[in-house]
């Protein structure tokens, strides 16, 4: 890029540092459209960079949101414009998660903290999104590909490969994927699986009536399986667009207890919302919200005519 000046990173990191730079210039300008469209005809590896900088915009919450503001949820760089300010801040925090995503690798283990989130391409180019508070671990080897999630949440975009089976672990739940796209959360009561593209295969230890079974279940794109610590396992529609709200730092609510939103809100880090009142926690909410804990808890108890009440790092919402 024609000014940019960057020095004491690797040639791979400067590619890495353009392809940011053009993503935010685009969503500020599209008439440099042309002159990208000449970068990227440059070398397969600028491709492949833009490709990746696309895929760290959609994590960042803060991007999305001002997308959304513009133009009802960015989709694509053409289709809203951010103030200079947004995109220098864009930029930057591209390119902070470009680094993020040199430092993972395609083996050990990942991890993020709460608020955060983070992607990692792997080795046969399956890619990892770690949502907030997760923890997996990857192995592979000559006959398989093998991700143990130990807690979080986490969605896996599944390079085809026929002759080494991909291999999600969640406690007693395996998922098996060949080629596909799919989400796989664990809490300590239960593991939900979300299937987005393609078709997997859910093995466990127990068939939907309870009993043992050896056999698996087959999703179709727009289901999820949730196989709670007790109960019956079961498989529900889910729309995609809300199963991957996180993604673009959102989360949706449909006539959701507001206790149990709190609970999910709560996930996302920063100050910790307390709902004390029952009757207040089962009040229902739907909606669409920043997975961000202040605005969330002001938007709720303006809903419902609540207020808020700090204290300390506490945000209370009562009558």
């Amino acid at each position: 890029m024609d000014g940019a000046v960057v020095t004491g990173i690797s040639p791979a990191q400067l590619v890495e540092a353009e392809a940011a730079a053009w993503l935010a210039r685009l969503y500020g300008d599209e008439d440099v459209r042309p002159a990208l469209d000449a970068w990227l005809a440059e070398d397969p590896a600028h491709a492949e960079a833009f490709a990746r900088a696309n895929e760290v915009w959609a994590i960042l919450p803060r991007a999305a949101r001002a997308g959304e503001e513009g133009a009802h949820g960015v989709q694509s760089p053409e289709r809203a414009r951010l103030p200079r300010a947004a995109i220098a801040v864009a930029a930057s925090l591209l390119l902070g998660f470009g680094a993020l995503w040199w430092s993972l690798g395609s083996a050990g283990d990942y991890a993020t903290r709460p608020g955060e989130q983070k992607v990692a391409t792997l080795e046969d180019g399956s890619r990892i999104a770690l949502n907030t508070d997760t923890r997996v671990g990857v192995q592979f080897d000559g006959d398989r590909r093998h991700i143990e999630l130990e807690k979080g949440e986490a969605m896996f975009e599944v390079a085809h490969d026929a002759d080494r089976p991909f291999v999600v672990v969640a406690g007693d739940t395996r998922v098996q994927a060949i080629g596909t796209v799919f989400i796989v959360r664990r809490t300590a009561d239960d593991v939900i699986v979300t299937l987005i593209k393609g078709e997997v295969a859910v093995s466990h230890d127990r068939q939907p009536g309870g009993g043992a079974t050896g056999g698996a279940l087959m999703l179709r794109p727009g289901e999820k399986l949730i196989e709670p610590e007790d109960g019956p396992i079961r498989i529900e529609p889910e729309s995609v667009e809300v199963a991957t709200a996180w993604r673009r730092g959102q989360t949706v609510f449909s006539e959701t207890p507001l206790g149990s939103a709190v609970t999910e809100l709560n996930r996302y880090g920063g100050p910790v919302i307390m709902v004390d009142d029952p009757r207040i926690a089962a009040l229902p909410i739907s909606g669409v919200f920043a997975t961000n804990a202040a605005d969330f808890a002001e938007a709720a108890a303006t809903l419902h005519g609540l207020r808020v009440e700090k204290e300390g790092d506490t945000l209370h919402i009562r009558r």
